[in-house]
């Protein structure tokens, strides 16, 4: 049974995401401030910590930077009454690994989870030789080592993000929605091309030079990962 820790001030929300997680076979504990929360997510197992961000005796941002420290691999949800694009580049940018924005729906709420969850299963500090693979490419998530035909590649931490997120969800199509929500965990912005611009990087370093292409563009619907 997967255990979460939920770090939330107003009792009632607690409570609520309490019951529902239970109602999913997911055990929970709560603490209403900063502080405890700190020291129960360092000092207890858990698979993963909710953390609001006005938090009494410390805030979340500042609880999530402390937890990154000590736990770096523990999965962390901000949940938040702000939704401005700084508010979630600065809980990103102190180790969040997703942000949701309250008032929030259970369901999006436990599929965040279950997808962090899975994630995090993947990169378990027990298991730090996970390699994903696709042909002759090979990613390492303990080392963070990325390699093809033998040879190694040296990617950006932004690069390796996309990368991985297209091998754990190779042979799928995926969108521009789905890669900027979760590798840049931000709102899409049809106006941008972000997206399109590290797509294109990742091609060069790991497509360019060899015969078997890994990276395609399906027109209209996105990208997918497969040997063709």
């Amino acid at each position: 049974m997967k255990k979460i820790l939920i770090i939330e001030d107003d009792r009632r929300i607690a409570q609520n995401i309490f019951r529902g997680l239970a109602s999913e076979n997911i055990e929970a504990e709560i603490a209403h401030d900063g502080i405890t929360g700190k020291q129960m997510a360092l000092d207890k197992k858990f698979d993963l910590v909710l953390l609001d961000v006005n938090l009494p005796g410390m805030n979340g941002h500042d609880v999530c930077q402390q937890i990154r420290i000590y736990k770096p691999s523990l999965p962390i949800i901000m949940l938040t009454a702000y939704g401005e694009i700084e508010d979630k580049l600065e809980g990103l940018g102190r180790g969040a690994d997703d942000y949701i924005v309250k008032p929030f729906d259970f369901r999006e709420l436990l599929a965040r989870i279950n997808a962090a969850l899975r994630v995090s299963d993947l990169i378990n500090p027990e298991t730090t030789d996970k390699v994903l693979r696709i042909a002759d490419l090979e990613m390492n998530l303990g080392t963070k080592q990325v390699s093809r035909g033998g040879n190694m590649i040296d990617l950006t931490a932004k690069e390796f993000a996309l990368l991985e997120y297209f091998l754990l969800h190779r042979g799928r199509v995926v969108s521009k929605m789905d890669l900027a929500e979760h590798v840049w965990h931000l709102n899409f912005d049809p106006g941008t091309n972000v997206v399109e611009v590290y797509i294109n990087y990742l091609r060069k370093k790991v497509d360019k030079d060899f015969a078997t292409k890994l990276i395609h563009t399906r027109p209209g619907m996105g990208y997918i990962m497969k040997e063709e």
